[in-house]
């Protein structure tokens, strides 16, 4: 018996060995996906913006990007009805159409994910690369403040001091910024530095307030995130058509809705469709921890492909400048004392997370759930960004 009984606590062990360096991999990955999603994004924007040639339209792409998450949400939600059309159908009308109260709830989230995707565009399209990336931590800010305001959620004092060397930080690098006027914007009259830093300041504080209602939304209903997203994209399907219409109209009825789409240019739009997604299965196996690592490490993969890239000059400004915001977003991430109180470091850190997207990639939470089509609402942002 006694023989028995060790042998089966050495199985244990080495099965549980066997788990820890599993999950230990799982993690590794996690950290490599998360960085390469959140710096390709932002660089292979700039880069096909600032390509020479033929120009596609932002608003047109933005359009595309939610069309193809769209389709996806309604695989997945295919798939968790066995592949039955027919329930699919009814269980999508009765949501989105009989349940149009509801459904109305989605209009102003949706209004503002669309308004800055078209704004990350414009704003990447008229600052570097590293430049955007850093300032673009601000949404950490803006969301904390509204999660404060709005979820009555509270902060550690690491995390408030986090968020004043996030703002000292993104301060030092727009003082160097505007002395600089770096040669790559300066030099090109296709780019205009204040409209790029408007934009991105823009875009963080939309970032905010619609990733904190879309998680008070989520946080009043049953409803599994997937049809959230649905119903997301088809407001920001709409709502982008008819930006599309107001800004490019006559011109895309002129050159059509794929003009100047080449191979890159796709790579973005399945990037941006899709990063928020391929995030949320890999966040599965990390943390607020890994995730704040991630999100700073792609600021330093960027600051470096943007000098290779795009010339980009780096200074000891800059420098202590983008310190500061790695710094801070990592101790924002830091899991708070065992005081008991909820923190808004979940919503922000997965928004930091997923740029372009930004909505997006908390969803350790909820994603075993969401296999039996309702998912309990957990703090989530809507999966592109």
């Amino acid at each position: 018996m006694a023989v028995g009984k060790h042998s089966q606590a050495a199985e244990e062990k080495t099965t549980t060995r066997g788990q820890s360096d599993v999950n230990r991999r799982l993690k590794y990955i996690s950290l490599a996906v998360l960085v390469v999603q959140n710096a390709s994004l932002i660089l292979s924007i700039r880069y096909v913006r600032t390509l020479p040639g033929d120009r596609f339209f932002t608003t047109s792409a933005v359009v595309m990007a939610e069309i193809l998450k769209v389709l996806t949400c309604l695989l997945i939600i295919l798939l968790q009805k066995k592949f039955s059309v027919k329930e699919t159908m009814s269980f999508l009308v009765d949501s989105i159409v009989f349940q149009y109260k509801d459904t109305l709830k989605l209009a102003v989230p949706s209004l503002i994910y669309t308004l800055q995707n078209n704004l990350q565009y414009i704003a990447i399209s008229n600052l570097p690369a590293a430049t955007f990336q850093v300032t673009y931590q601000l949404k950490i800010l803006t969301t904390a403040l509204f999660s404060v305001l709005m979820l009555r959620k509270s902060l550690s004092r690491v995390q408030w001091v986090s968020l004043l060397l996030l703002f000292g930080g993104v301060a030092i690098v727009q003082v160097q910024q505007e002395g600089n006027k770096e040669a790559s914007v300066s030099d090109s009259s296709n780019q205009n530095y204040t409209v790029g830093l408007v934009a991105v300041v823009i875009s963080c504080m939309s970032s905010g307030f619609a990733g904190v209602y879309f998680e008070k939304i989520l946080k009043g209903s049953s409803a599994s995130v997937w049809l959230r997203n649905v119903q997301l994209g088809v407001f920001g399907t709409v709502l982008g058509l008819l930006g599309m219409w107001w800004n490019d109209g006559a011109a895309i009825a002129e050159r059509g809705f794929l003009f100047g789409y080449t191979g890159m240019v796709w790579c973005v739009i399945f990037n941006q469709a899709f990063g928020g997604l391929l995030v949320a299965v890999v966040v599965k196996y990390a943390d607020n921890i890994l995730k704040g690592f991630a999100t700073s490490f792609s600021i330093i993969v960027s600051t470096v492909m943007s000098i290779y890239l795009f010339g980009f000059h780096v200074d000891l400004m800059f420098t202590a400048g983008a310190g500061l915001v790695i710094g801070a977003v990592y101790m924002y991430s830091l899991p708070k004392a065992a005081s008991g109180s909820s923190s808004p470091s979940s919503s922000s850190s997965s928004s930091a997370a997923a740029p372009g997207t930004d909505r997006g990639a908390e969803m350790e939470a909820f994603l075993p759930k969401a296999q039996g089509g309702v998912a309990s609402p957990p703090s989530a942002v809507h999966i592109t960004d």
